[in-house]
This record gives structure tokens, sequence and C-alpha cells, in this order.
């Protein structure tokens, strides 16, 4: 079969291929590049943030809303205190309009934020209010002045409500000011994610204004802002980070202050093991429960939020607790 001599385009086809490439490299262009919730570069319009665990991403998605696709750079599963970033991680930092972080919680977090985030990042750590200091075994936390003050301040903010609901505002702040032709819906946001927080503090100063025990026996030292705000005291086995080894007097200190004071619940929590507990709960013949210090999802958690797993801590609190 003999070929076919080709002609070359004419004007027409010439103008029709010119239009399709505009058109795509448009496309392009409009969607940019920002990370979907996968760690990826995504063909989406919304704004890239980069979360450092699961409290600052849920706050971000509540607050961002439609707007937002959040990266949480802590995966379910995993323990925040030592998560170990990957290549992927570091670029996505890189690449984030705005990376939510603690300063402070996460060392690798902290160098990658420092080395690849500039000015996009936001230290949640001020509107916190940190000021409570680590005290290990059954002595009570020690209130500080301020951010300057020495020692090793108590990052989990989270667990009382309120301190939370400050942090939202500068969520909505800065991504505001990044974004202001959505400010409304961010500031919109903002309030009915600090209204469901308000809420939730009214239902635990409520379910635990009347407890028979007041000291609660934690297995790690996330619970002090929230013992703090109702009326508790936290007398923690392990340190700020979970997997803390005890010394043996402190171990022995809270078993014999379990037993003396008639500590019926000793608490475990998730993402940690629970031997340490159980050992102390075995000397002061106490029963085990579980607190979620909501650090990371799990793979148990079955689509729960951080409003139900609260709300799942006030149940076993007021059960642990003997409130009435």
């Amino acid at each position: 079969m003999p070929h076919r001599k080709l002609r070359p385009a004419g004007p027409r086809v010439i103008a029709v291929m010119v239009a399709v490439a505009t058109v795509a490299a448009t496309a392009l262009s409009a969607c940019g590049s920002p990370l979907n919730t996968a760690g990826q570069l995504g063909a989406t319009t919304k704004m890239d943030v980069v979360a450092s665990f699961y409290p600052l991403q849920f706050a971000t998605q509540q607050i961002g809303g439609d707007h937002v696709a959040v990266l949480n750079l802590t995966k379910p599963g995993a323990e925040p205190h030592d998560v170990e970033l990957t290549p992927r991680d570091v670029a996505a930092v890189s690449k984030a309009r705005l990376v939510v972080y603690e300063r402070g919680l996460q060392g690798a977090v902290d160098q990658a934020v420092e080395s690849e985030a500039g000015n996009r990042a936001l230290d949640v750590a001020p509107a916190a209010r940190l000021d409570l200091l680590f005290q290990p075994g059954i002595g009570t936390p020690t209130r500080t002045s301020g951010a300057n003050a020495p020692g090793t301040r108590d990052p989990h903010f989270w667990l009382d409500p309120q301190r939370y609901s400050d942090v939202a505002t500068v969520i909505a702040q800065r991504l505001s000011s990044i974004d202001p032709a959505n400010k409304v819906d961010y500031v919109n946001n903002a309030k009915a994610f600090q209204d469901k927080l308000t809420a939730l503090n009214g239902e635990f100063a409520a379910g635990l204004a009347n407890c028979w025990r007041k000291e609660i026996v934690t297995s790690h030292s996330a619970f002090g802002y929230l013992a703090q705000r109702f009326g508790l005291v936290q007398i923690a086995i392990n340190g700020l980070a979970p997997e803390q080894e005890p010394q043996a007097s402190t171990l022995a200190a809270v078993s014999t202050y379990a037993k003396a004071h008639g500590v019926t619940t000793i608490y475990a929590e998730t993402l940690a093991s629970p031997a340490i507990a159980q050992a102390v709960a075995r000397e002061a013949v106490a029963r085990m429960a579980t607190l979620d210090p909501i650090e990371g999802l799990t793979t148990a958690s079955h689509g729960k939020d951080y409003f139900e797993i609260m709300r799942s801590n006030l149940k076993a609190l007021q059960a642990g607790q003997g409130c009435s």
C-alpha cells in the first residue's frame, strides 16, 4: 500500500491545538500544587496546610472547612512525641502555605519548620498559654509565670477546652490573613467550633463537680490542664512522653499513695503500653480504665473525633472518680 503524504496542518488546526494547550496550562496554573491529605501534590484549589499532630489538624479542618486541605505529619497510631519525618513530610513542610505546630512537642517537626517553613509557620504554644511545669510523682503541677519560665512545660493544652478555643482563634486569624477572600467563613467556622468547645467545657464542669475522689492516677503526665480546669489532681506515673521509664522510687511512691488514699482506678491510655499502669493497679488493688490524651487517632478510633473521645474520657472519669 503506497504511503500517503501528510499535508502540513492548516491555520485552523494550529489554532485549535494552541487553544487546547493554553487551556491546559491555565488549568494547571490555577490549581497550583497544594497538598492533599495523603501528603502528595494534588490538583485542588484548596489551601495546602500542614499540621504537626491530630488536635491541630482537627482544629484547622474545623476552621478552614472546604477551603483547606490539611496534611497531618503524625500518622494514625503513631506516638507524636517521637515522630520521625520522611523526606516527603519535609517536602510537604517546604511547600505548604501554612504549617501549624506546637514548638517543643516534636523535635523533628521543630527542625523541619526551622529549616523549611520560614514565616509560613504558626506556633500555637503562646496562644495555649503553657504554664504548667511537669512534676513527676505525687506532687501537683507547678504553675509558671509565663512562656519564658525555665523547665519543661506541659504541652497538652487541647485537653482543656478553653485553651483549645484560644488556639482556634489564632488559627482562624492566620488563615484569614493568608486568604482574606474567605475571612468570613474562617471567622464563622471558628465561632461554631468554639461554641462546641464551650458546650464541652460545660459538660465536664457539671460531670466532675461532685466526685468522691479528686486524684487521678494516670500513666503519663498528659492531663494536667484538664485536672486544673475541673478541680482534679493529676498523679502521673510517667513523664510528659509516655514511653519514658519511671524511676523505681516514683513507681513505689505512686503505688503507696494510691493504696493510702483509696484510689480505685488507675488510668492507662491509648498509643502506649499499659504495663506500668497495670503494675501500679496490682499494687494498689485497683481496677484499670482508659483515658485518651488525644495526641493522635488510633486504628481503633473508628471515625471518632476529638469531641467523641473527650466525652468518652468524661464517662471514664465519672466512673473512676465516683462522680454523681
